[in-house]
């Protein structure tokens, strides 16, 4: 984050291992020895929200204090150029 001078996490994942599915109870069945066995999960956030948001203000801050919107995002912003 540029006001901050230093970076942050944005997004995260962590291989759960079994420990999830013990707890939903999602397992596998192995067709080589027909044994039963619990699968491995991921525990992921696709996008810290805040943080992003605050990075783009921090880089798209027009001098009277309006935000650009970064052209990427506009036709999710209904095609608006600035807020």
């Amino acid at each position: 984050m540029a006001g901050q001078n230093a970076y942050r996490e944005i997004v995260s994942c962590s291989n759960c291992l079994e420990y999830q599915a013990r707890r939903l109870k999602i397992r596998f069945r192995d067709k080589t020895n027909d044994d039963t066995q619990y699968v491995h999960t991921l525990n992921s956030t696709l996008i810290a929200t805040t943080r992003v948001l605050v990075a783009i203000m921090e880089n798209f801050q027009t001098k009277d204090g309006h935000i650009r919107i970064p052209e990427v995002l506009q036709g999710y912003m209904g095609n608006q150029k600035e807020i």
